[in-house]
């Protein structure tokens, strides 16, 4: 199966090009199409030199019962986080409320409006400690967004709204009471939800 990417500028991109996923490249076009089916969107970023990119691309985007999985219930972009450093920067961000391990690949779901609502790094093929393999990811997405679509866009307008907070505070010299103790509240409500996913 050769995918959107085949003709892509990048070359990290068209590496990915016979992957059995259906890969976008960045743009307006799949968080459209995300909303014409009603599913999430999955953006995996990484960089050609990304040795753990690599091992995800071989051990997952490769898995042709794993990549159809991903292709019935999301629409997967692929990001070069050389060619877009701006969108590596923004989920970056939105990831740190997720998690502190942050890195490449760069695993986020999003809302089709393009808000991040979980996101992650390298996710091994079967579950690692306390790591979930990448199926047990897809899965308690697709339940979240299944079942408790509007706690999941809930998160991701606290993920924007948090952000938005920590801008005005790096801005603002003297950062006021409310202003310092609004996100970690909204952080700790997402934490919760994500943590009764995999608990």
């Amino acid at each position: 199966m050769t995918n959107r990417l085949s003709d892509a500028v990048s070359p990290y991109l068209r590496s990915h090009a016979d992957n059995p996923v259906d890969w976008w490249a960045w743009g307006e076009q799949p968080f459209a199409e995300a909303a014409r089916r009603g599913v999430p969107v999955f953006v995996s970023i990484g960089y050609a030199t990304c040795h753990w990119c690599h091992v995800m691309a071989r051990e997952s985007f490769s898995d042709p019962e794993l990549a159809g999985h991903l292709n019935e219930h999301f629409v997967a972009i692929k990001v070069d986080r050389e060619e877009h450093p701006e969108v590596d920067a923004a989920y970056l961000a939105a990831a740190s409320a997720f998690t502190g391990n942050l890195g490449w690949p760069l695993s986020v779901f999003a809302t089709p409006q393009g808000g991040a609502f979980f996101a992650g790094t390298y996710f091994p093929p079967r579950p690692v400690g306390d790591t979930p393999s990448f199926r047990m990811v897809l899965d308690a997405i697709l339940e979240a967004w299944v079942d408790r679509r509007d706690e999941v866009e809930g998160a991701a307008a606290a993920v924007l709204e948090a952000l938005a907070r920590s801008r005005e505070q790096v801005r603002a010299p003297e950062p006021t009471p409310a202003s310092t103790t609004s996100a970690p509240g909204k952080m700790s409500a997402i934490a919760t939800i994500w943590a009764a996913s995999f608990g």
